[in-house]
């Protein structure tokens, strides 16, 4: 076993802005080697233009590797099945000596094969409802969580101290953004609305179609429709609703491009509107107006599953939506501090995630 770093990206473009930034922190610090393994053309394109500078960095394709028609701009690729992809890449993976993965799949390697590689699992979002109790997260030799708060949600669920370490947000440091302005010819308030892509969790089902059909006919907003990349999986109909409004100027629709996932429109947004996608914690990096969308008439308060709540005004009626963005801005003042300090203790650290992953790595290289 040599002193070789795999990182996988098989799973959707989503990872990538929670991943890549270790990739680019750890080739700038060490001399180690470093193999990306990716499952389509989308993510090897995207990679090869980023890891030029990088000598020690080295893209592999992922037994079943997938290529696919692209424009060059990252939208999310239909994947290969990953569970027979990390069967099959199993035998190269026994050369490394570290692992780094940013989703639970790929931790069934180690939580059912005996492996010489450590794993590392790295967070991908942040929020109340991430599936912390699934059995595979214990495969992993180490979990890096964004914050302290994070970290203790494990410790209180009986995992070992030693297993988690809170390195700060490390998509803060991806440096490789679609749009570093909104995406609208005028400079009307930008909207963000993004839904969540399961339904005991969104707003959509209930409320969604008319929802953007509300803000795009108030015709004082630039509106960003960009729910998450699964939702269309699961509602097709989103797709209609895109068409239905997407030539319209002051509408950008995304199901699929890379700008949804790589921290763009959280960016760029003057106004979140949602419910419960860990987006808006990404979105109060730096806080701004935020308004809920209660779709399921949950009694929320007090309850952790919808903690991100106190940072805006949650609406019980569809009715009341417009009217609600259009109050964002005056009653900010009410919810600036709370945003701050719940992005705070949610997100940890937004500069130096990345390095202090990095180093984690090394690390975990010499125990």
């Amino acid at each position: 076993m040599t002193r070789k770093v795999a990182f996988l990206f098989l799973g959707e473009t989503l990872l990538i802005p929670h991943l890549y930034p270790i990739v680019e922190a750890l080739a700038a610090t060490s001399d180690v080697p470093i193999e990306l393994w990716v499952s389509t053309s989308v993510h090897e394109a995207l990679l090869a233009r980023w890891t030029a500078p990088f000598p020690t960095v080295r893209i592999r394709r992922a037994p079943g590797f997938r290529a696919v028609a692209d424009d060059g701009s990252g939208r999310n690729p239909v994947l290969p099945a990953k569970i027979p992809m990390l069967l099959r890449l199993l035998p190269y993976l026994r050369s490394a000596s570290i692992v780094v993965c940013a989703e639970q799949t790929s931790l069934w390697l180690p939580r059912l094969f005996p492996m010489r590689a450590k794993f590392l699992k790295t967070s991908h979002g942040v929020g109340s409802m991430s599936a912390r109790d699934d059995p595979r997260r214990r495969a992993a030799a180490l979990t890096l969580v964004p914050s302290e708060l994070e970290r203790r949600t494990y410790l209180d669920r009986g995992f070992a101290p030693d297993k988690f370490v809170a390195t700060g947000y490390v998509k803060a440091d991806f440096a490789h953004r679609t749009h570093a302005a909104p995406p609208f010819a005028d400079t009307r308030p930008v909207v963000l609305y993004a839904p969540h892509w399961q339904q005991h969790r969104s707003s959509w089902w209930r409320w969604g179609a008319e929802v953007v059909r509300r803000i795009v006919a108030d015709g004082r907003y630039n509106l960003i429709f960009a729910p998450h990349q699964r939702l269309i999986e699961k509602a097709p109909e989103v797709a209609d609703l895109m068409r239905e409004v997407g030539d319209l100027p002051h509408v950008h629709c995304d199901i699929d491009g890379f700008a949804m996932v790589d921290g763009s429109y959280t960016g760029v947004a003057d106004v979140y509107l949602g419910d419960t996608s860990s987006q808006v914690i990404e979105f109060l990096m730096r806080p701004r107006p935020c308004v809920f969308l209660n779709a399921g008439g949950v009694a929320w308060e007090g309850d952790p599953n919808y903690a991100m709540w106190v940072c805006g005004e949650v609406v019980e009626d569809v009715a009341d939506v417009v009217a609600a963005v259009n109050r964002a801005a005056l009653s900010h003042g009410e919810y600036a501090a709370v945003q701050a300090n719940f992005a705070a203790r949610s997100l940890g650290s937004v500069e130096g995630g990345a390095a202090r992953a990095a180093g984690e790595i090394v690390k975990l290289i010499d125990a």
